[in-house]
């Protein structure tokens, strides 16, 4: 790590319920998708660390799955990855989606914090799609409920508001050195982001139980040089021969599908060609699991 004089940087945590645009808001903030996005509970698992450099700060993002009810032992992962993810942070932003009500999910988020003291910014997202009176009335709601050193409404979409929220971000960083080097900008290992694509195309393109129920391992990824290309293969679990069924599709062309989804966006993030195989087993009851929710490196991971 290297330190400048007056050179500032640190860690902020974004935190809120499932679905309020966290992830949304980091790919936003460093202009690139690394983190994926969906209408799913859930689609967020990983504790994600995203990283934007400028001459005089660097910011680390902290992306959380979003804190709720869990029903299982994989949600009771990701609660304690959130909840871990607030802890020696320079702030924490509670992100709330402008267009739902501020309710009991997120007074109990708020409550959750306790008596930490670390400074809090309130950041309502999704203003694209409320009026200047809704956002309004989830500010006031919010600041009711609990203490905010700074506020901003944002729509990490449209790309309105973004200067904002990274102002008051960078406001709370300390002076400090450069925790990662300039050219990163996430912390997560190559196989993870790529499972993590793939499990995005998963969910865009099923229903029901399906989307909660598929585990993304990478098996292979190997680089050519010569040839500028990536060739990955991957195992996709879940938890019923049923669904095997269902994700497979009729003579196999939902798998074709998400496969093909996912290749494109690979491509795009990694600046390569890609090929891409994609297989699905079955491994009955994995949610319930601990052990084996780590080896997917959901939550806090091995």
């Amino acid at each position: 790590m290297t330190q400048e004089q007056g050179f500032r940087s640190g860690f902020v945590t974004l935190i809120g319920r499932p679905n309020a645009g966290k992830s949304t808001l980091l790919n936003a903030v460093l202009g690139r998708k690394v983190a994926i996005t969906s209408d799913k509970p859930q689609t967020t698992r990983h504790r994600f660390r995203a990283v934007l450099n400028a001459p005089d700060y660097q910011l680390i993002l902290v992306d959380t799955p979003g804190i709720h009810k869990p029903h299982d032992a994989l949600g009771e992962e990701l609660n304690r990855s959130a909840a871990k993810a607030v802890e020696a942070v320079d702030a924490i932003c509670f992100v709330l989606d402008a267009t739902k009500p501020f309710g009991s999910g997120d007074q109990w988020i708020l409550d959750a914090l306790g008596a930490n003291r670390t400074p809090r910014l309130l950041v309502i997202t999704k203003t694209d799609l409320a009026d200047e009176e809704t956002v309004r009335t989830q500010i006031e709601a919010a600041r009711a409920s609990n203490h905010f050193d700074a506020v901003c409404a944002l729509s990490a979409l449209a790309g309105e508001g973004l200067g904002i929220f990274i102002e008051a971000a960078v406001s709370f960083l300390p002076e400090g050195p450069h925790w990662f080097p300039a050219d990163v900008s996430c912390d997560q290992p190559l196989e993870v982001i790529v499972a993590e694509f793939v499990r995005e195309k998963v969910l865009t393109s099923t229903f029901d139980e399906i989307p909660h129920a598929v585990g993304v391992q990478v098996d292979e990824l190997t680089f050519d040089r010569k040839k500028g290309l990536y060739s990955i293969a991957a195992l996709i679990y879940v938890e019923r021969d049923s669904q095997k069924g269902i994700l497979i599709g009729h003579k196999g062309e939902s798998i074709k599908r998400i496969g093909t989804q996912a290749r494109l966006d690979l491509a795009r993030f990694l600046g390569a060609r890609v090929y891409l195989d994609l297989r699905v087993k079955v491994r009955k009851g994995w949610r319930k699991d601990a052990n084996q929710i780590r080896r997917f490196g959901y939550g806090e991971g091995a």
